[in-house]
């Protein structure tokens, strides 16, 4: 795994100077292909300091938190290992963080598998002032605040389809447990009302995702840029492949450079043929980054190349023009029912050092204070093993990282692990979330540059019911939804 070194040396590299140390699958519809028409050449700024990429993590299944972040003192070990039973982990190997004054300032470890995330969050280089990391405890889907009487009496309304992997994937993504219509996602959502104004007129998507098609990234205008691991697949037969997608955009090209009688067809035509060169532009400009990246070795599995592209996709992001961007980057298996430990384990060795190698990256590019990455899942896991695996709950604990985070703290509130505590709704174990997703995505967002109560409302619609956003407050971390970014990150 790379290690974090030349802190100083970091803050000095701008993005063409990372692009310089480095020197999709195909949109699946014609409208992708209009949004990546290139806006390089319209005389948009060469770079910017205001640039800002939001990377979402998203572990789906239903990653089991509770052996992610677990209490080290005895006496909540205790509960814990007592509850867990055959899928506690030993006292001894959980690796010990240290908290800052901040958060709840009790003793936590996380699982042995995670050094490179210990490592963030204790400090780079043993340096307590770079911290880069943070958890929240206890979040997930909500309303509005409930308690566990107002579930078991249902006096509050729950979110659809608790404990199902499709409602709570979809509610995650869209921030609105209660469902719509439109389906649209707080990230699509916060595009249509950013990219105008914020990427100066650039109609390169500021939505990429590496995980295909899905939710989060979609508006009521907005569509993802959907790659791969390698970027966008080429349109020239000069690439030698017979790969399928490749042949069909052949043949899109050769229609594009029909005559066209029709005025509206050959207008159509030749913006789609603009678009198809932006693919080809942004693939050339991909390919010359080198895969040892920033002096950066990304893990040759799945998720190591995938982050890989995305740090080469916030690389060029100033050549695309765009001052705003989010990635989505996910990573399947996460539905540990028939057995917990030893694939958990596998899971998270292959997790921490992508994540690591990508904060490395981040940070040897110059640009940790522009970059903001942080954890989703589908639910945490009921407490009570069902024999060698853990099912379907609810509140589950998450990551912050970045250089705008205040890292080393354990923020919202950990819940108690024993059975039948204030928090447990039932069924082995299902606690009730105490932090919501809305609190999660406001903060989030304030970095991000959404401002007006009007914004907000429309992107989360029940943000209301949990915080005032006039209550922000840059300077005052304690004035935050969650208060995990550092003051005046925003």
């Amino acid at each position: 795994m790379a290690s974090f070194h030349n802190l100083s040396r970091r803050r000095f590299l701008g993005e063409s100077a990372c692009a310089a140390l480095g020197s999709a699958s195909i949109m699946s519809t014609l409208l992708n292909l209009k949004m990546a028409n290139n806006a390089v050449a319209a005389g948009l700024p060469p770079d910017s300091e205001d640039r800002k990429t939001l990377v979402c993590m998203y572990l789906h299944g239903g990653i089991d938190s509770y052996n992610v972040l677990v209490p080290r003192d005895n006496t909540r070990y205790r509960d814990y290992s007592t509850t867990r039973t055959n899928l506690a982990l030993p006292q001894g190997d959980l690796l010990p963080l240290t908290q800052t004054s901040n958060g709840d300032r009790q003793d936590y470890g996380i699982h042995p598998a995670m050094g490179g995330l210990q490592t963030l969050f204790n400090g780079i280089g043993g340096d307590a002032n770079e911290r880069r990391l943070s958890f929240i405890a206890n979040i997930g889907t909500l309303m509005e605040p409930m308690n566990r009487n107002d579930y078991k009496q249902k006096l509050k309304p729950r979110p659809q389809g608790l404990f199902s992997h499709s409602d709570q994937t979809e509610q995650w993504q869209t921030s609105l447990p209660q469902g719509d219509a439109n389906l649209t996602g707080w990230a699509g959502r916060v595009a249509d009302i950013l990219h105008a104004t914020s990427n100066l007129g650039s109609q390169t998507s500021m939505s990429i995702s590496l995980a295909g098609n899905n939710i989060f990234q979609v508006g009521r205008t907005t569509q993802q840029f959907v790659i791969t691991k390698k970027g966008a697949l080429t349109f020239s037969k000069e690439s030698g492949t017979n790969h399928p997608t490749v042949l069909k955009n052949l043949a899109l090209r050769s229609l594009m450079e029909q005559e066209y009688a029709n005025m509206m067809e050959k207008a159509f035509a030749e913006l789609t043929d603009r678009s198809l060169d932006q693919q080809g532009f942004i693939q050339t400009e991909f390919d010359a980054l080198t895969d040892d990246f920033a002096g950066v070795t990304f893990p040759d599995t799945r998720i190591g190349q995938n982050l890989l592209a995305a740090m080469k996709t916030i690389a060029l992001r100033a050549k695309l023009g765009l001052r705003r961007q989010t990635i989505f980057v996910s990573e399947r298996g996460w539905d540990h029912h028939r057995a917990l430990i030893t694939p958990q384990n596998d899971m998270l060795e292959d997790l921490t050092p992508a994540l690591a190698a990508f904060q490395t990256a981040i940070e040897n590019c110059g640009m940790a204070d522009s970059v903001l990455t942080f954890s989703a899942s589908d639910f945490a896991r009921t407490l009570r093993s069902n024999g060698s695996g853990s099912d379907h709950a609810w509140g589950g604990n998450q990551m912050v990282m970045g250089g705008p985070v205040a890292g080393g703290q354990v923020l919202g509130q950990y819940p108690s692990l024993a059975l039948d505590s204030p928090n447990d709704v039932g069924r082995g174990g299902r606690i009730l979330p105490t932090t919501s997703v809305d609190a999660l995505v406001a903060e989030l967002l304030l970095w991000f540059g959404l401002d007006g109560a009007a914004n907000f409302e429309q992107v989360l619609p029940n943000l209301s019911n949990f915080y005032n956003i006039g209550d922000a407050d840059a300077s005052d971390p304690t004035t935050l939804p969650i208060g995990f970014l550092k003051p005046g990150a925003f």
